[in-house]
């Protein structure tokens, strides 16, 4: 049994195989306890209960903009990553009839950004959508769609799909900032698992958008979108929250009031929940020393036991194949390619290994939980589920 297990003991990690590293970490125990305390400021504050969720908002944003690398950051907050990215949509592309109503994204974005763009291009937006692979090529293939007209870019810097890591952001930011574009970079398979160093990326003067649903375990409602410094966008889709720091302000005729930096894209009237447990997950990690370096070897060592594990089974690759992904390029799962990865996931479920597949990709997710023997027990159902 790996010893952090213990500190899982409500999500049963050291009785279940839960290669669902990628998607849904287990939670500490420690979340709960956060959950409670959210619930029990309720009882006693009542209403005044904002000033402390606010408190705990703050602290919450300290911690996204630590593993961004990037401690003076301005950090919106939001549910989900879909409410941040719309509101930013709703700015970048404002006024209506702008010569900059044109997105360039990649096919290997996550359901968030292609559904919604999607449904943008039905309404007549222009999207460019450049092939995700191979990615070594992907940010120039980027670049190379950018245009005066492009309102902006949005990729991923890890694909949700592969765990291919995008190299070359750098670059692609580079040549958004010449034609006065915006960058949007989704690192939500990035952030602690992958160190995130922004200014390293070439990142500083772009936006970021994640959350913590997986390598953070910090569950559902804790989403944040980074913006850059001075950003001075207007979101049209807008909620009474970012309009807190003005409401002692004599009103200007006309004019919708905002707030300064993330308070611009602030939302309305929310849960806060889920900020308690946040802060209490984030100090746990920090109390464990669980910072993004020690994840990442940990994470490295533990995929390729599992690539060590499935090259061992010697399966068809016509029913199951390992993708040339070098190690230094992939960020925290492995990812199989398998024209029945649905049905694979499935059968793997009916015997106690819970994994996913998105499309032809069969994913095995790691976690710091997890024992060797886990890992290893789990490839070893795949290779029962194959070969039956």
């Amino acid at each position: 049994m790996n010893p952090l297990a213990a500190r899982y003991s409500r999500f049963r990690v050291a009785e279940r195989l839960l290669l669902t590293g990628h998607s849904h970490q287990a939670w500490p125990d420690v979340a709960f306890e956060g959950q409670q305390q959210a619930w029990l400021d309720a009882a006693e504050l009542v209403d005044r209960k904002w000033a402390r969720a606010a408190e705990v908002a703050d602290t919450v944003r300290r911690h996204w903009a630590r593993l961004l690398g990037d401690p003076d950051g301005a950090i919106a907050l939001g549910a989900n990553t879909h409410e941040l990215v719309v509101r930013l949509l709703s700015a970048l592309l404002e006024p209506r009839g702008t010569v900059r109503a044109r997105l360039v994204t990649s096919t290997g974005e996550f359901h968030t950004i292609r559904r919604q763009f999607d449904r943008l291009a039905e309404a007549g937006v222009e999207v460019v959508k450049v092939d995700a692979r191979p990615v070594e090529t992907l940010a120039a293939r980027l670049a190379a769609a950018v245009d005066d007209r492009t309102a902006a870019v949005f990729v991923s810097s890890v694909l949700f799909e592969t765990s291919e890591i995008v190299p070359g952001l750098a670059e692609l930011a580079a040549r958004v900032r010449k034609h006065g574009a915006a960058l949007v970079v989704d690192a939500y398979h990035h952030v602690n698992v992958v160190p995130f160093d922004i200014d390293a990326l070439g990142l500083g003067d772009q936006f970021v958008v994640g959350g913590g649903y997986k390598y953070c375990q910090l569950g559902e409602g804790n989403c944040f979108l980074r913006l850059p410094p001075g950003c001075a966008l207007r979101p049209v889709i807008t909620g009474w929250f970012a309009e807190f720091a003005t409401l002692k302000a004599a009103p200007r005729p006309g004019v919708v009031a905002y707030g300064e930096g993330a308070d611009r894209f602030a939302g309305a009237t929310y849960d806060p929940t889920a900020h308690y447990r946040a802060r209490s997950v984030f100090t746990f990690f920090e109390d464990e020393a669980l910072t993004p370096v020690r994840l990442r070897a940990i994470s490295e060592r533990q995929v390729a036991l599992l690539e060590q594990a499935f090259t061992a089974l010697d399966l068809d690759p016509a029913r199951v194949a390992l993708p040339g992904i070098p190690a230094a390029g992939r960020a925290g799962f492995l990812a199989l390619r398998a024209p029945e990865a649905a049905a694979l996931a499935d059968a793997l479920r009916a015997r106690g290994v819970n994994t996913d597949a998105r499309g032809e990709w069969l994913r095995f997710g790691p976690a710091p939980y997890l024992s060797d023997t886990q890992l290893e027990d789990a490839m070893a159902a795949l290779g029962e589920v194959v070969g039956r």
